[in-house]
């Protein structure tokens, strides 16, 4: 087993009502009994799931495709069919 030291560790702190900001101890028993883990776990959950929506799962990539690239995309896509879609969402300013 591995030892943690005090960096590896946070203070956790209930509130004493449910709001936006926080949630009771027993909201997050009901929450870790609903999802069959510990308490400790229910939280690694909740802020996994908020990292997933919140934080970019992917490197920030602004270069031009590589010539590989776009020969992978145009293999994956079908081509030679002209198609388009017209949608009445947007006014379109003809020039």
């Amino acid at each position: 087993m591995s030892m943690r030291t005090s960096a590896d560790q946070i203070a956790f702190r209930y509130r004493t009502i449910d709001s936006t900001t926080g949630v009771t101890r027993e909201t997050a028993k009901r929450v870790a009994e609903r999802l069959g883990v510990d308490e400790t776990q229910a939280i690694h959950i909740a802020l996994h799931e908020m990292a997933v929506k919140l934080l970019p799962q992917y490197e920030a990539d602004d270069a031009p495709l590589t010539v590989a690239q776009v020969r992978q995309i145009k293999k994956l896509v079908p081509q030679g069919k002209k198609r388009s879609v017209r949608s009445s969402l947007f006014e379109v300013a003809l020039a």
